[in-house]
Formats: C-alpha cells, structure tokens, sequence
C-alpha cells in the first residue's frame, strides 16, 4: 500500500431487507486526499462509510482500509485498524457527564497504558484543543459549548490518536452559515497540518466547495459522477446540476 489508495471500496452493495442502499458502489481515497461523497438524505453516505469501518457488515464487495480488508480482520485486528481511523460522528457524541478533559482523554484510557497517560495526555490534550482553537474549553462541560464548539471538541477528540483517515459524517448538519464556514476550513487545516486522508460525507454544498480535493457523487446506490468541484458544478448533466442549482 505504500504508493497505493489508502482506501479502497470495490463493488459493495448493501441493502436492508427491500431497500438497494449501495449498488455496486466503487470509489478510492489517496493518500493525503480530502474526498468528499454528495448524495441527498438518505441515499446512503452515513451507511457508506459505517461500512468502510465495518460498524454495519456489507452483502458483496471489498474493502481494504490502510491495506487491511476489513471484512477478514477478527475484532482485535479490527479494533486495531480503527484506531488509526478517526470518525467524527454527526451527532458528535460527546459524553455529557465528562469535561472536555476527559472526552479527549477518554481515547487515551483505551489505547494508551497508565505510564504513558501520566507522562503525555494533558500535553497531547492542550494540543488537540489548540489545533480547533479551544484550549480555554478544556475544564467547561459540553453542556456550556456552542453547537459549534461542541463540533470542534468532538473533531480534537478524533485528532488525539493522530489518525491516518478521518471520516467525517455530516460535519457541518445544525450548525449556522458562518460555523459551518469555520468547521470547513478547519477540517482543511487539519489536513494540511497533518496530512490526513478524509472522507467527507455532506450534502452541504459550500461545505464540499471548501474541503474537497475530488467529489463523488452517489445516486441511486452507485458512483453516478467523480471529479473535481469545479468540473461537477459546471455540468450539464441534470442530475448533476440539481445538486447545484
């Protein structure tokens, strides 16, 4: 894998009993690449990159994470992988009962030993913060946070592992046109400074104009489009153009 995709999704379907969520959906993720997936509600982005990480099984297809095919990997195997994977949930899922502090260290608890905790967590955690801009929040409850810097608390969260990829599912959803403006920038800066992959799953126009590098487009379960913003927005296919118009 070392000069190839760092995800790679070949001919999954999905499906819920009726309903054909992917069809044979294909797309691949280079490294250091911010790809974002544009589909309307419902049309299976969440589902898409739930399956990447294995959170719900898959009917037919492969998928290879950081050269791993995900659906041989036994759960300790699996629960290495995700590790370096970060998921930026929409809801954000922030533990309401914690501080700050101890959402991030929460990570920490999990993959670190005691020794290492106690040398390095409260600088790997101001750093976090730093890096979304919130060092001050560190001790505040998420109940005191701003749907934005709640956001941002949760995104530090997924950055203290210094993960390889980060998913990012409806990054900008709730949040006001200026926030979300804030979020995707900030989701640019993470990728440069850290040289990130990401997958960007959004129906936010703006927020994919911002972050992208490459843009699939996903209809009817399948891959219907894949190209840069630019080359999508000035389409003069329909279905594509309903997407900006």
């Amino acid at each position: 894998m070392k000069n190839g995709p760092v995800i790679d999704v070949h001919n999954v379907h999905k499906s819920f009993g009726e309903n054909h969520v992917l069809r044979d959906f294909s797309m691949t993720l280079a490294p250091g690449e911010n790809l974002a997936i544009l589909g309307k509600s419902g049309s299976g982005k969440s589902v898409l990159i739930k399956c990447i990480v294995r959170l719900i099984p898959f009917d037919h297809g492969t998928i290879e994470v950081l050269g791993e095919d995900v659906n041989v990997l036994d759960l300790d195997a699996l629960d290495v992988l995700r590790a370096r994977v970060g998921f930026l949930f929409q809801s954000n899922a922030l533990y309401d009962s914690m501080t700050v502090r101890e959402n991030l260290e929460f990570s920490l608890r999990r993959h670190w030993n005691a020794d290492q905790r106690k040398k390095g967590a409260e600088a790997v955690v101001l750093e976090a913060l730093t890096d979304v801009g919130l060092p001050h929040t560190v001790n505040m409850m998420p109940v005191e946070l701003s749907g934005g810097m709640r956001k941002r608390i949760a995104l530090a969260r997924t950055l203290i592992l210094r993960p390889s990829i980060i998913l990012y599912d409806e990054p900008t959803t709730g949040l006001d046109p200026i926030t979300s403006r804030e979020i995707s920038h900030l989701i640019v800066n993470v990728q440069q400074k850290y040289n990130t992959a990401s997958v960007i799953i959004s129906h936010d126009i703006n927020c994919i104009n911002i972050t992208s590098n490459r843009v699939v487009i996903l209809i009817d379960g399948t891959g219907y489009a894949n190209d840069t913003y630019a080359n999508l927005r000035n389409s003069n296919d329909p279905r594509i153009k309903d997407f900006f118009d």
